[in-house]
């Protein structure tokens, strides 16, 4: 495995490689409270199709590090974009797929957004699109679903996320995987990114900032502006979603198709919680497989 630091405007982004040299590239942009190692299962029948992976790290997480000391600590979903597509830029990739799961399904219809020539194909797992916005309609479940959302704007939740991060994150795995035994050893590894110093400053001003409760930063309004001026996604786009995600309901990604110009499918897993990645890689493999192999052609 080839384990690569790349350089952009804020971070040093630490990607691991894997797969046939020659294969088309395929980006793989994790979620919270997650890591790199979420794509393990699905990996070994990406690289058996031909395709060449790219998973890093993101901002505030794992091996990932800010370059400037006194650089805002910003989690901002279209700061996760640019580094991807910054990320990009450095490996040389001019052309790819993405895959991206909950804040990394976001960066990735963002990205999407932003960069339709450079994005071949996006698979997005437990996030709709169109769902960033502070005054999105929702129903009162996925209002509850969000407890954790509104608990982070309090100086409660952001004492636990400082002070007892590893209990809560065991806690959130354990509630938005309910029919899934989840392996201690697994939760262990991954637990391990959040350990990074920047880890707590990121989550918090992520939930914060969608909500309006912390400030944007003008270093990305461009962007911000771009994506709500025109948030019609022309990429090709796979969506898949548990039926069981006690975090993001079903709901919440369905209605979604006057947001998509090019072609669309959503599709839902049986008894599957809100990591489909982890719980049920055969069959999120079975689905985007064919339809990256579609897509990159």
């Amino acid at each position: 495995m080839q384990e690569t630091k790349i350089t952009t405007s804020q971070l040093d982004i630490v990607c691991r490689i894997l797969g046939p040299e020659d294969g088309f590239p395929v980006i793989l942009l994790h979620g919270w409270p997650d890591d790199a190692l979420t794509w393990n299962r699905m990996l070994p029948d990406l690289h058996g199709a031909g395709f060449r992976t790219y998973v890093p790290w993101l901002r505030g997480c794992g091996l990932t590090r800010f370059r400037e000391q006194d650089a805002p600590r910003n989690g901002q979903l279209v700061a996760l974009a640019k580094d991807m597509l910054e990320m990009a830029d450095g490996l040389g990739l001019s052309r790819f797929s993405l895959i991206g799961h909950d804040w990394g399904a976001r960066a990735a219809y963002i990205a999407s957004a932003l960069a339709p020539g450079r994005i071949a194909g996006c698979v997005a797992l437990s996030v709709g699109w169109g769902t960033n916005a502070p005054d999105q309609t929702m129903s009162y479940r996925q209002m509850q679903n969000y407890w954790y959302h509104w608990l982070m704007g309090l100086d409660r939740g952001a004492d636990l996320i400082r002070n007892d991060r590893q209990r809560f994150m065991r806690y959130i795995w354990s509630i938005w995987n309910p029919a899934w035994g989840i392996p201690e050893e697994e939760f262990a590894a991954t637990a391990l990114a959040f350990e990074n110093p920047d880890w707590a400053d990121i989550t918090l001003h992520s939930y914060r900032v969608r909500w309006g409760l912390a400030p944007r930063s003008p270093a990305f309004e461009e962007l911000e502006r771009r994506v709500a001026a025109d948030p019609v996604i022309h990429v090709p786009t796979l969506v898949i979603h548990g039926s069981d995600d006690p975090c993001n309901d079903p709901e919440t990604s369905s209605g979604k198709d006057h947001l998509f110009a090019g072609h669309y499918e959503r599709h839902i897993l049986a008894r599957t919680g809100h990591f489909p990645q982890r719980q049920s890689a055969a069959s999120v493999t079975e689905l985007a497989v064919p339809f990256l192999l579609r897509s990159s052609g």
